[in-house]
């Protein structure tokens, strides 16, 4: 009897990676799981009961297509990405489509996830959630918070294991805290995210950021991988569960390819480069920058994307080509989108002479 586990699975992954064997190079291994390089994003659209159908609808078709990679955030429309994520994701199960542990569910934590001065003193001020001080612009690292947020998720996604929690923008704090004290409060999360780990919510974290891994190390909101993989060691030594980070990459943002901003051993790098070295995992987001990208790339460049049609497709294609990423997440809201964006993954990516040749 097959028994499937409450979260993705290296078996499970495999076997919906094996159902979409005419994909060269479509899927990758990260920490034993087999990831699309494609995956779907939840951020944008308006909250309403029109949007929450459209993107369950874009998500049973992404299944369908080869997408097991699905991204959002508690914050991301009002907790209503999350719930739409959850009604999809049921309706496939429970029509045999996928199971899930063939599927990777990745969220976030850290903002609040609504900006109402009442609702924070009342849900997570007087609660005990989180100090005053704990609130930095409407965002929060405080370790009962997080255990909170871990549980609304897992409640709004309908599942019983989140496979990936990311730390949402952490950097941001750091325009208004010093770096000690965010250090310290990191190491606190770090903590709370073992902890969860150990009670089975979550099956491993990371940082999800916007900036910090972009900008240079004299930048107030610079992250160092060194510093945050020596705190995942403090708080479990080599076993920690720190494991993935996002942060965006795309043509017009292709600083994790050419900022050499991070140092290992005294070597200095791009954060991609630190990323293998540590064993991190890399998510690309923002591959269409919000879809400002498209139409806006040059006739020159467009012809070294050869077998793919649109803009789209090409931003896509250069994300997931980009040596040491796993995953390029593509905001889609509609079906019509999940089908031109997963067509990409019909064509092989670029070699690493095609990917080269782009910055000629």
């Amino acid at each position: 009897m097959t028994i499937h586990l409450p979260h993705a699975t290296s078996a499970g992954t495999a076997r919906y990676r094996d159902r979409f064997a005419d994909r060269p190079g479509h899927f990758r291994q990260a920490h034993g799981l087999w990831l699309s390089s494609i995956g779907l994003g939840t951020y944008l659209g308006d909250t309403t009961d029109a949007i929450d159908q459209a993107y369950a609808q874009a998500i049973g078709r992404a299944i369908d297509l080869g997408c097991n990679v699905i991204d959002t955030a508690a914050n991301y429309r009002h907790q209503r990405s999350e719930r739409a994520i959850g009604k999809a994701l049921q309706r496939t199960f429970k029509a045999g489509v996928t199971q899930r542990d063939e599927i990777v569910i990745a969220t976030k934590g850290g903002y609040l996830p609504l900006d109402r001065d009442h609702y924070i003193h009342e849900t997570f001020i007087d609660s005990g959630l989180a100090a005053p001080e704990d609130i930095v612009d409407g965002h929060c690292l405080a370790p009962r918070f997080l255990r909170a947020m871990i549980e609304q998720s897992l409640r709004n996604l309908s599942v019983r294991c989140l496979d990936i929690y990311y730390l949402h923008n952490p950097e941001s704090q750091l325009h208004t805290i010093d770096r000690a004290d965010f250090r310290d409060r990191l190491q606190a999360a770090f903590d709370a995210l073992e902890e969860a780990a150990d009670d089975g919510l979550i099956r491993c974290y990371g940082l999800a950021t916007w900036s910090g891994f972009r900008v240079a190390p004299t930048a107030p909101n610079y992250l160092s991988l060194s510093d945050i993989n020596a705190l995942a060691r403090k708080t479990r030594g080599m076993k920690h569960r720190c494991r993935f980070i996002q942060l965006p990459l795309n043509l017009a943002m292709p600083e994790a390819v050419m900022l050499h901003n991070q140092v290992v051993n005294d070597e200095k790098m791009t954060v991609l480069e630190a990323a293998t070295r540590y064993g991190l995992s890399v998510i690309g987001s923002a591959s269409l920058l919000q879809a400002r990208l498209l139409d806006q790339i040059a006739e020159p460049l467009r012809a070294k994307f050869n077998g793919l049609t649109s803009d789209a497709q090409r931003c896509l294609q250069f994300t997931r080509s980009t040596p040491g990423v796993t995953t390029a997440l593509a905001g889609m809201s509609r079906a019509a989108h999940v089908e031109d964006n997963l067509a990409t993954a019909c064509v092989p990516p670029l070699t690493s002479e095609e990917y080269q040749a782009l910055f000629a």
